[in-house]
């Protein structure tokens, strides 16, 4: 099968696409036909030695989390799934799940049915990014309706994704993002959007009682002056500091590191959604399995609006 190798941590030049022998599914696992693969951050991040390259090892291996495809093999005592079955998923999150290929192997319950109103392209940029919002709004943070949620980064992959499961659950939803992208993001269901390359926004936000932070760094320590006494900020990519953690307990705030893991069951949920239109996933470009590396390079822009997406297999 053809496979995006790299054999060294890198630029984009380090990813080719060469011939890798097709996996076969253990006990409990499927073999999926991938026809597309959403792209990440934490691709390039790991390609470039960051990311979760520690987890993956040493090169060479194969990136990718994002999937949507088809089942084209069942492994022993799956009950689930069967041969045909149109699927999407983010396996084996953090380790490696190669989903730059024609085919990956995963456990069963670690996919679900794709949303059937939408293409495979579309749905390869749901599960990480969806799931890094639904587990962050839903399970860690446990928002519930009339709270104020703050999210930074908000016409992100993920950020466009938190600002919608954000006013489902019933919240009032402010989102960070450049001018161009307000009026998109109002209509995805934002309340407020502050324009952060105009102002500071710890200068037009107050009493948020949820900070969905997917900036990081400075972003994090300033967004602790705009939540509320007993407020939550989740620190979705670099965690929290040592010194992040000293100021939010000095000012009377809590803070939570976040990853994102493999679920099933929450990508069913969201799958319901997008299938009913209470939530729709922006694709702003999709490139060819052989033009990875220009679409690394595209990623790596940071003005991205939305995801963008592979297309491995017709």
């Amino acid at each position: 099968m053809r496979a995006v190798v790299q054999d060294a941590l890198g630029g984009p030049e380090v990813l080719s696409v060469r011939d890798v022998p097709r996996p076969e599914p253990l006990p409990t696992e499927v073999r999926v036909r991938v026809h597309a693969a959403g792209i990440n951050p934490v691709d390039w991040k790991t390609r470039a030695g960051g990311g979760m390259a520690g987890v993956l090892g040493e090169p060479p291996f194969v990136l990718g989390w994002d999937v949507s495809g088809v089942v084209e093999k069942v492994g022993f005592g799956v009950t689930t799934l069967k041969e045909g079955d149109e699927v999407y998923g983010m396996p084996w999150f953090p380790r490696a799940a190669g989903a730059y290929a024609e085919y990956v192997t995963a456990p069963a319950r670690q996919f679900t049915r794709k949303p059937s109103t939408v293409s495979h392209e579309q749905a390869a940029a749901v599960p990480l990014a969806a799931l890094t919002a639904w587990q962050a709004l839903v399970d860690t943070a446990q928002v519930t309706s009339g709270q104020r949620v703050l999210v930074h980064a908000a016409a992100g992959g993920v950020g466009h994704l938190a600002v919608q499961f954000a006013k489902h659950l019933g919240a009032h939803v402010i989102g960070t993002a450049s001018a161009r992208n307000h009026d998109w993001l109002t209509k995805l269901g934002a309340d407020e959007v502050v324009d952060y390359t105009a102002v500071r926004f710890e200068d037009a936000v107050s009493d948020v009682d949820v900070v969905i932070d997917l900036v990081g760094g400075d972003t994090s320590t300033r967004s602790l002056e705009v939540l509320r006494p007993g407020g939550l900020l989740v620190a979705v990519p670099a965690g929290v500091s040592p010194e992040l953690a000293a100021a939010a307990e000095a000012k009377g705030v809590r803070v939570s590191p976040f990853l994102v893991e493999p679920d099933g069951p929450a990508l069913a949920r969201i799958a319901e959604l997008v299938d009913a239109g209470e939530v729709v996933v922006e694709v702003e470009e999709t490139f060819p399995l052989d033009e990875v590396a220009q679409a690394h390079t595209r990623g790596e822009s940071n003005r991205t609006r939305g995801k963008l997406v592979l297309r491995v297999t017709s």
